[in-house]
């Protein structure tokens, strides 16, 4: 899991996304890391520091828990859609709140099924406010401004339109050195654009419809999830398969972690248990599970930048 989140990541990002989650557990007073350090040392990593001190009004949390519920239901109900790794309304960087994606295995192409059904996920905050709400508000330009690229490019440059065939449309000479489009040259006719935008509209407003029709006919488990996340802020896929089944979510502790029956702590790791963190007594060596030597020290620096796919409110 920890993996499929961290694509790309260099040694030196790992070491450090292991810091963090050193340094998180030492904050709690634990002896040892749990995969909860290494999520919050993740999300701290990919997308910046929580921003606790933001004051949110009651009625902008509601509005951002409806928002976030509203994708993840969407990817939830979608066949084909990656599945939903955690949802939060914890304000982060620019976002009032997120919602992760993680895919299951590497995918190098994307079909129209695939791309059609992740246009109706990214729609799904701003259908859900309509819904709700009966209002909208600006949370959902980002979506917004991806659904339209992505509908374009459907139509323009894969092909994906049978009105328009299979044609490209709009060559565009770039700049090796600069890593972007740099001209474009105009090659077709205003009927054409007229063509082009009248489909990348009926492609938005297909995925709309099929957003709202998908969230009207599921709307219980709607409400179900905007409250999880209005009481704990943070749920993950778990817990939303235990919402969508209508189940009680497991109790948390001071901490924000589930209650385990199992609350002694071990002084030493075994194979499958926890990371243990040991005093250091001067550039002292343990052993780790695999039998391999690691130093106890460790330090903090933080770097990255978020590589995972997410719905930003």
């Amino acid at each position: 899991m920890l993996a499929r989140g961290t694509p790309g990541f260099s040694g030196a990002d790992l070491e450090n996304l292991v810091n963090e989650a050193a340094l998180q557990a030492a904050k709690l007073n634990q002896d040892r890391l749990d995969m909860h350090d290494f999520e919050y040392a993740k999300d701290k990593v990919l997308m910046g520091r929580e921003r606790r001190s933001l004051i949110l009004s009651e009625e902008e949390k509601r509005i951002t828990a409806y928002h976030e519920g509203g994708h993840a239901l969407a990817a939830r109900l979608l066949p084909g859609s990656d599945p939903v790794h955690k949802v939060t309304i914890i304000p982060r960087g620019r976002a009032l709140g997120v919602t992760m994606q993680l895919p299951e295995e590497d995918r190098h192409g994307y079909s129209r099924t695939f791309l059609r059904n992740n246009l109706v996920v990214l729609l799904g905050g701003r259908v859900a406010e309509e819904i709700i709400f009966e209002d909208i508000t600006t949370g959902a330009s980002n979506d917004i401004e991806r659904v339209t690229r992505m509908a374009r490019k459907m139509v323009c440059e894969w092909g994906m339109s049978e009105a328009v065939g299979t044609l490209a449309i709009g060559e565009t000479g770039e700049e090796v050195f600069i890593g972007r489009e740099w001209v474009q040259n105009k090659n077709f006719s205003e009927d054409t654009a007229r063509l082009v935008d009248s489909e990348v509209k009926r492609i938005v407003e297909d995925a709309h419809s099929r957003c709202r029709k998908l969230l009207e006919e599921n709307l219980d488990a709607l409400h179900r999830i905007a409250k999880a996340l209005l009481d704990r802020e943070t749920i993950t896929g778990e817990d939303l398969e235990l919402l969508m089944d209508n189940q009680e979510l497991p109790p948390m502790d001071s901490n924000g972690k589930p209650v385990t029956t199992n609350t002694k702590a071990s002084k030493t790791a075994k194979p499958g248990a926890d990371f243990v963190i040991e005093p250091d007594t001067g550039a002292q060596v343990e052993k780790q599970p695999d039998g391999t030597a690691s130093d106890s020290a460790a330090g903090s620096n933080e770097t990255g930048r978020n590589s995972s796919n997410e719905n930003d409110r």
